[in-house]
């Protein structure tokens, strides 16, 4: 991988981590668009490293306060009914799904799910599902209602996110929209449930950069700088997005970018299981 291939999927990475589009696919659609190699789920993985950084310096002190708490009600009975730290606790519980099923089908992520008849295909579904969920979703409660069921089931749906196309904010703020929770407040829990999800992804995969085919350590560090800062941008736009306006202009984009993925495929544009895959 060279240094402009690198700027760019960095660019794509930051653009696309937080807006339920599913960067994962964006990487993979962008790399078999223009002829390189696929990136792999291992760098995609560590340039998120990237963009979680940037979730961590947005939400700074509410993560902070959240740390700080949990950390006390380990050894304070007192603490535990403190709602920063039952949210301490119910991101560890949110991140077990993904954690399980990460493992389970490790093998599939490299190989099997990178398939772009996969991402053409969910990426159209769960765009359905996301736009029913905006409409059917009562959206009246807020995080501090948020149940130990609750948050296995944000953490089921983020889960679904191992599959590109499905989008990991897209899964989760859908779960979180059918569960009754705000577009703000889905949308916040989901950028605060990534968090360990995706740094324990990122330096899980990390020993494979550089190794046979992968890509190298400088190009893979600035893509990872590259996303840290677009993504920063992003998340402060999305949150005020928000606050006034649906998800329909996501998921008219999901539609139109799976067809159009069929479409290329079909036409024997872009071959499905296009670059290497390691």
């Amino acid at each position: 991988m060279g240094w402009f291939e690198a700027l760019v999927l960095g660019l794509v990475q930051g653009l696309t981590e937080f807006l339920p589009i599913s960067s994962s696919a964006h990487l993979r659609i962008t790399a078999a668009l223009v002829g390189w190699d696929d990136p792999g789920a291992a760098f995609t993985a560590v340039i998120q490293i990237g963009t979680e950084l940037a979730v961590i310096i947005y939400f700074g002190r509410r993560i902070g306060r959240i740390l700080r708490a949990w950390f006390l009600s380990i050894f304070h009975r007192e603490w535990r009914a403190d709602p920063d730290a039952r949210m301490g606790w119910l991101v560890i519980v949110g991140s077990i799904p993904i954690v399980v099923l990460g493992l389970l089908f490790q093998d599939d992520i490299h190989s099997t799910f990178r398939d772009l008849r996969i991402t053409a295909t969910v990426l159209i579904v769960f765009g359905l599902i996301l736009a029913i969920a905006d409409r059917v979703g009562p959206q009246r409660r807020t995080l501090d209602d948020l149940t130990v069921p609750h948050g296995l089931g944000y953490g089921l749906a983020q889960a679904l996110a191992l599959v590109p196309g499905v989008s990991r904010s897209g899964g989760t703020i859908t779960g979180g929209l059918l569960l009754g929770y705000t577009r703000a407040e889905a949308t916040e829990y989901s950028f605060l449930l990534a968090v360990p999800a995706v740094l324990g992804s990122g330096f899980y995969e990390i020993s494979k950069i550089g190794e046979g085919t992968s890509p190298q350590w400088g190009p893979t560090i600035l893509a990872t700088l590259v996303s840290f800062g677009v993504g920063y941008l992003v998340i402060s736009w999305l949150m005020r997005f928000i606050k006034t306006r649906s998800y329909l202009v996501f998921v008219l984009y999901r539609l139109a970018l799976g067809a159009a993925l069929f479409v290329l495929i079909a036409t024997g544009v872009l071959d499905p299981k296009a670059g290497p895959v390691f």
